[in-house]
């Protein structure tokens, strides 16, 4: 290793102890490829438990970490938004010093992206107006090369202008009980707003792409996945468009269409409100 890799990361001093009074909030992205998950479980490899290793590290003391949306394993982000309590010292720690610190801190497959303060009070997860998800599908016989760690290969040929009708069916506060995981559904609310659900034609590295983006208020556990999945069987001719009103009313999760693989889902951005967010000086 080289003297820069070895070099320690300056933590924080906070000199007398302080009442939390403000938030700091984190733009991140991640490959989700490795990870079981966004939020930590016990004895596994997660986004949420590298995020807190690193930051305790630097603020050296714990932490009570908020996320906007948990992603399940294998899935990818580029905004994701974590929010964290902390000192007025802590909010005097420039955007450089922490793109620095976790750059340093963090796995080659986590990144900073942006470094915000926002109110005391302030919830990544409660105060979100919306998420917006992409899910890419390649088609053909041609398997993708460079992208294919964060791309569904999907050899048949899709009808995307019947996959649009469908997904058309998706938009407003709906019910979504069918595309959600059972065993998370027990005993909570199942109504979502999806306010956009839009296919468009993406080109990475040369490699051309389905691109599904969906944004909603909110999501439930594999619920864009599950979405994708039902989509692909109307795009595939095996289901007609009109089949997705009888999946929603159905609420029953074996009426609706197979889980699309983790690896295509992306967790775009969020939404709150103007001036939640101050960029960090």
């Amino acid at each position: 290793m080289t003297q820069e890799e070895t070099r320690p990361i300056a933590s924080v001093d906070h000199g007398t102890p302080e009442e939390l009074d403000g938030t700091l909030v984190f733009r991140l992205g991640y490959d989700g490829a490795v990870y079981s998950g966004f939020a930590e479980q016990p004895g596994q490899t997660t986004v949420a438990g590298e995020i807190r290793r690193a930051l305790e590290t630097f603020l050296r003391r714990e932490i009570e970490l908020t996320c906007a949306g948990r992603t399940d394993a294998g899935v990818h982000a580029v905004g994701q938004y974590v929010s964290l309590p902390v000192h007025e010292s802590e909010l005097e720690v420039t955007r450089s010093r922490w793109m620095r610190a976790l750059a340093a801190l963090l796995p080659h497959d986590i990144a900073v992206s942006g470094v915000y303060h926002a109110a005391p009070g302030f919830s990544a997860r409660f105060d979100a107006r919306s998420r917006t998800y992409t899910y890419r599908i390649v088609t053909g016989d041609a398997p993708p090369l460079l992208t294919r760690s964060v791309t569904w290969w999907h050899r048949l040929p899709l009808d995307v202008d019947a996959m649009q009708d469908a997904a058309d069916r998706l938009l407003g506060e709906r019910d979504f009980k069918s595309f959600c995981k059972t065993a998370s559904a027990v005993g909570k609310p199942t109504h979502r707003c999806v306010m956009e659900a839009t296919f468009a034609r993406e080109q990475a590295l040369g490699e051309e792409c389905l691109a599904f983006t969906i944004r909603g208020n909110a999501f439930l556990h594999s619920m864009v996945r599950t979405i994708v999945g039902t989509l692909v069987e109307v795009g595939c001719h095996r289901r007609d468009p009109v089949w997705v009103d009888e999946v929603l009313a159905a609420c029953d999760r074996a009426a609706a269409g197979p889980t699309a693989p983790a690896r295509g889902l992306c967790f775009m951005d969020v939404a709150y409100d103007n001036g939640a967010l101050t960029v960090c000086p």
